[in-house]
Protein backbone atom coordinates (compact mmCIF):
# COMPACT_ATOMS: atom_id res chain seq x y z
CA UNK A 1 0.00 0.00 0.00
CA UNK A 2 1.35 2.96 -1.12
CA UNK A 3 2.04 6.26 1.43
CA UNK A 4 -0.40 9.56 1.51
CA UNK A 5 2.72 11.26 0.06
CA UNK A 6 3.48 9.31 -2.57
CA UNK A 7 4.62 10.84 -5.98
CA UNK A 8 4.72 14.34 -3.81
CA UNK A 9 8.17 16.85 -3.55
CA UNK A 10 7.92 18.67 -0.41
CA UNK A 11 10.28 21.15 0.82
CA UNK A 12 10.59 21.37 4.53
CA UNK A 13 12.43 24.27 6.84
CA UNK A 14 13.26 24.06 10.37
CA UNK A 15 14.48 20.49 11.17
CA UNK A 16 17.45 21.51 13.81
CA UNK A 17 16.94 18.43 16.31
CA UNK A 18 16.03 15.34 16.25
CA UNK A 19 13.03 16.09 18.83
CA UNK A 20 11.64 19.45 16.73
CA UNK A 21 7.95 18.84 14.66
CA UNK A 22 10.24 19.87 11.51
CA UNK A 23 12.13 16.24 12.12
CA UNK A 24 9.62 14.12 12.94
CA UNK A 25 7.95 15.39 9.62
CA UNK A 26 10.61 15.22 7.24
CA UNK A 27 10.82 11.09 8.52
CA UNK A 28 7.15 11.27 8.34
CA UNK A 29 7.07 12.70 4.44
CA UNK A 30 9.61 10.19 3.57
CA UNK A 31 7.69 6.68 5.17
CA UNK A 32 4.68 7.96 3.56
CA UNK A 33 6.35 7.94 0.14
CA UNK A 34 7.27 11.91 -0.77
CA UNK A 35 10.74 12.69 -1.94
CA UNK A 36 12.00 15.68 0.10
CA UNK A 37 14.76 18.71 0.52
CA UNK A 38 15.91 20.38 3.49
CA UNK A 39 16.65 23.85 4.32
CA UNK A 40 18.68 25.03 7.48
CA UNK A 41 19.78 28.88 8.64
CA UNK A 42 22.37 29.35 10.61
CA UNK A 43 24.33 26.19 10.41
CA UNK A 44 23.76 23.81 8.02
CA UNK A 45 26.15 21.26 9.07
CA UNK A 46 23.96 20.84 11.60
CA UNK A 47 21.08 20.25 10.05
CA UNK A 48 22.81 17.93 7.46
CA UNK A 49 24.25 15.90 10.86
CA UNK A 50 20.22 15.06 11.94
CA UNK A 51 19.84 14.55 7.95
CA UNK A 52 21.57 11.44 8.34
CA UNK A 53 19.09 10.26 10.89
CA UNK A 54 15.99 10.03 8.22
CA UNK A 55 14.74 7.20 6.30
CA UNK A 56 16.68 8.39 2.98
CA UNK A 57 19.56 10.39 2.75
CA UNK A 58 18.24 14.34 1.65
CA UNK A 59 19.98 17.11 0.35
CA UNK A 60 20.35 20.13 2.57
CA UNK A 61 20.56 24.04 1.37
CA UNK A 62 21.34 26.97 3.17
CA UNK A 63 18.34 29.22 3.58
CA UNK A 64 17.83 32.75 5.68
CA UNK A 65 13.99 34.10 5.04
CA UNK A 66 15.25 37.23 5.70
CA UNK A 67 17.64 37.15 2.67
CA UNK A 68 16.61 38.06 -0.88
CA UNK A 69 19.48 36.32 -2.81
CA UNK A 70 18.90 33.52 -0.96
CA UNK A 71 15.47 33.66 -2.18
CA UNK A 72 16.03 34.67 -5.45
CA UNK A 73 18.23 30.71 -5.62
CA UNK A 74 15.48 28.67 -4.45
CA UNK A 75 14.08 28.02 -7.76
CA UNK A 76 17.23 26.95 -9.20
CA UNK A 77 18.03 25.18 -6.54
CA UNK A 78 15.15 23.30 -5.70
CA UNK A 79 14.07 22.81 -9.36
CA UNK A 80 17.56 21.05 -10.14
CA UNK A 81 16.89 18.70 -7.18
CA UNK A 82 13.54 17.86 -6.93
CA UNK A 83 11.94 19.35 -10.41
CA UNK A 84 9.07 20.91 -8.97
CA UNK A 85 7.15 20.88 -5.68
CA UNK A 86 4.07 20.31 -4.35
CA UNK A 87 4.33 21.02 -0.27
CA UNK A 88 6.16 23.33 1.20
CA UNK A 89 6.57 23.59 5.37
CA UNK A 90 7.12 26.51 7.14
CA UNK A 91 8.93 25.53 10.61
CA UNK A 92 10.46 28.68 11.32
CA UNK A 93 10.17 31.28 14.61
CA UNK A 94 12.69 33.37 15.95
CA UNK A 95 12.87 36.55 18.58
CA UNK A 96 16.00 38.08 20.01
CA UNK A 97 16.43 37.11 23.80
CA UNK A 98 15.02 40.86 24.58
CA UNK A 99 11.58 40.13 22.84
CA UNK A 100 10.65 36.89 25.66
CA UNK A 101 11.02 35.72 29.28
CA UNK A 102 8.33 38.35 30.59
CA UNK A 103 9.89 42.04 28.91
CA UNK A 104 7.00 42.28 26.66
CA UNK A 105 6.85 46.39 27.85
CA UNK A 106 10.40 46.99 27.47
CA UNK A 107 11.21 45.07 24.09
CA UNK A 108 12.74 47.92 21.46
CA UNK A 109 10.77 47.53 18.10
CA UNK A 110 13.90 46.81 16.39
CA UNK A 111 13.75 43.20 18.34
CA UNK A 112 10.01 43.08 17.55
CA UNK A 113 10.36 44.08 13.63
CA UNK A 114 12.99 41.10 13.82
CA UNK A 115 10.25 38.45 15.36
CA UNK A 116 7.81 39.37 12.48
CA UNK A 117 10.01 39.42 9.98
CA UNK A 118 11.02 36.24 10.65
CA UNK A 119 8.38 34.34 12.58
CA UNK A 120 5.33 35.80 10.13
CA UNK A 121 6.72 37.46 7.05
CA UNK A 122 8.73 34.71 6.04
CA UNK A 123 5.52 32.84 5.44
CA UNK A 124 4.71 34.96 2.51
CA UNK A 125 8.67 35.43 1.51
CA UNK A 126 9.27 31.42 1.28
CA UNK A 127 5.88 30.79 -0.27
CA UNK A 128 6.34 32.68 -3.18
CA UNK A 129 10.05 31.71 -3.65
CA UNK A 130 8.44 28.35 -4.10
CA UNK A 131 5.26 29.33 -6.15
CA UNK A 132 7.38 28.94 -9.80
CA UNK A 133 8.25 25.45 -8.42
CA UNK A 134 4.76 25.13 -7.47
CA UNK A 135 2.84 24.90 -11.18
CA UNK A 136 0.10 22.33 -10.12
CA UNK A 137 -1.18 23.36 -7.07
CA UNK A 138 0.06 22.18 -3.65
CA UNK A 139 0.28 22.61 0.21
CA UNK A 140 1.77 25.16 2.42
CA UNK A 141 1.95 24.54 6.04
CA UNK A 142 3.09 26.13 8.49
CA UNK A 143 3.33 25.80 12.37
CA UNK A 144 1.99 28.39 14.97
CA UNK A 145 1.48 28.29 18.68
CA UNK A 146 -2.00 29.44 19.73
CA UNK A 147 -2.39 33.39 19.16
CA UNK A 148 -5.64 33.64 20.70
CA UNK A 149 -4.09 34.11 24.22
CA UNK A 150 -1.55 36.19 26.11
CA UNK A 151 1.15 33.07 27.25
CA UNK A 152 3.10 33.32 30.19
CA UNK A 153 7.01 34.24 29.07
CA UNK A 154 6.06 34.34 25.31
CA UNK A 155 5.63 37.84 24.99
CA UNK A 156 6.51 39.33 21.49
CA UNK A 157 6.12 35.74 20.02
CA UNK A 158 2.43 36.02 20.59
CA UNK A 159 2.09 39.10 18.60
CA UNK A 160 4.13 37.49 15.88
CA UNK A 161 2.23 33.82 15.66
CA UNK A 162 -1.26 36.25 15.87
CA UNK A 163 0.24 37.82 12.52
CA UNK A 164 1.52 34.21 11.03
CA UNK A 165 -1.89 33.19 11.86
CA UNK A 166 -3.54 36.41 9.93
CA UNK A 167 -0.94 35.98 6.99
CA UNK A 168 -1.98 32.52 6.33
CA UNK A 169 -5.57 33.32 5.74
CA UNK A 170 -4.52 36.30 3.39
CA UNK A 171 -2.23 33.38 1.78
CA UNK A 172 -5.18 31.14 1.50
CA UNK A 173 -7.36 34.07 -0.35
CA UNK A 174 -4.66 35.17 -2.89
CA UNK A 175 -3.51 31.68 -3.68
CA UNK A 176 -6.50 29.64 -4.12
CA UNK A 177 -7.08 30.26 -7.99
CA UNK A 178 -4.04 28.39 -8.14
CA UNK A 179 -5.00 25.94 -6.30
CA UNK A 180 -2.75 26.58 -3.52
CA UNK A 181 -3.99 25.59 0.19
CA UNK A 182 -2.06 27.26 3.18
CA UNK A 183 -2.96 25.88 6.76
CA UNK A 184 -1.14 26.02 9.88
CA UNK A 185 -0.46 23.31 12.61
CA UNK A 186 -1.41 24.75 16.44
CA UNK A 187 0.85 22.17 18.22
CA UNK A 188 1.68 22.17 22.17
CA UNK A 189 4.53 22.50 23.39
CA UNK A 190 7.36 20.49 22.41
CA UNK A 191 11.06 20.59 24.04
CA UNK A 192 12.27 21.70 20.52
CA UNK A 193 15.50 24.04 19.99
CA UNK A 194 12.69 26.83 19.81
CA UNK A 195 11.22 25.87 23.31
CA UNK A 196 14.92 26.02 25.04
CA UNK A 197 14.79 30.06 23.63
CA UNK A 198 12.66 30.93 25.88
CA UNK A 199 13.21 31.68 29.19
CA UNK A 200 10.58 30.09 31.76
CA UNK A 201 9.22 27.70 29.03
CA UNK A 202 8.54 25.21 31.92
CA UNK A 203 5.68 27.69 33.46
CA UNK A 204 4.63 28.02 30.15
CA UNK A 205 4.07 24.18 29.37
CA UNK A 206 3.02 23.18 32.89
CA UNK A 207 -0.18 24.47 31.76
CA UNK A 208 -1.08 21.41 29.80
CA UNK A 209 -0.66 19.41 32.75
CA UNK A 210 -3.62 20.38 34.35
CA UNK A 211 -5.54 21.77 31.03
CA UNK A 212 -5.24 19.73 28.59
CA UNK A 213 -8.21 17.03 28.13
CA UNK A 214 -5.30 14.27 26.57
CA UNK A 215 -2.48 13.45 27.88
CA UNK A 216 0.10 16.08 26.86
CA UNK A 217 3.90 14.89 26.13
CA UNK A 218 6.68 17.38 25.43
CA UNK A 219 9.08 14.70 24.18
CA UNK A 220 6.66 13.42 21.40
CA UNK A 221 6.63 15.62 18.55
CA UNK A 222 4.98 12.85 16.46
CA UNK A 223 1.57 13.83 16.50
CA UNK A 224 2.08 17.67 15.01
CA UNK A 225 4.52 15.87 12.54
CA UNK A 226 1.67 13.69 11.57
CA UNK A 227 -0.97 16.52 11.49
CA UNK A 228 1.54 18.14 9.06
CA UNK A 229 1.60 15.43 6.67
CA UNK A 230 -2.06 14.73 6.73
CA UNK A 231 -2.29 18.21 5.35
CA UNK A 232 0.41 18.12 2.63
CA UNK A 233 -1.69 14.96 1.52
CA UNK A 234 -4.54 14.95 -1.02
CA UNK A 235 -6.85 14.05 2.26
CA UNK A 236 -7.95 17.87 2.51
CA UNK A 237 -8.40 19.10 -1.21
CA UNK A 238 -10.62 22.19 -0.11
CA UNK A 239 -9.20 22.69 3.09
CA UNK A 240 -7.35 26.08 2.96
CA UNK A 241 -6.51 29.10 5.38
CA UNK A 242 -7.06 27.17 8.37
CA UNK A 243 -5.52 26.50 12.00
CA UNK A 244 -5.54 22.55 12.96
CA UNK A 245 -5.19 22.10 16.63
CA UNK A 246 -2.81 19.58 17.47
CA UNK A 247 -2.55 19.89 21.74
CA UNK A 248 -4.35 17.63 23.44
CA UNK A 249 -7.65 19.78 23.30
CA UNK A 250 -6.49 22.49 25.66
CA UNK A 251 -7.57 25.48 22.66
CA UNK A 252 -11.33 23.97 23.37
CA UNK A 253 -10.92 23.87 27.46
CA UNK A 254 -11.70 27.30 29.47
CA UNK A 255 -10.38 26.23 32.78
Amino acid sequence: MSGILEGKRVLITGVLMESSIAFHTAKLAQEQGAEIILTAFPRPTLTERIAKKLPKPTKVIELDVTNDEHLGRLEEVVGQELGGLDGVVHSIGFAPQDALGGNFLNTPFESVATAMHVSAFSLKSLTMACLPLMRNGGSVVGLTFDAQYAWPQYDWMGPAKAALEATNRYMARELGKQNIRCNLISAGPIGSMAAKSIPGFSELASVWDSRSPLEWDLKDPEPAGRGVVALLSDWFPKTTGEIVHVDGGLHAIGA
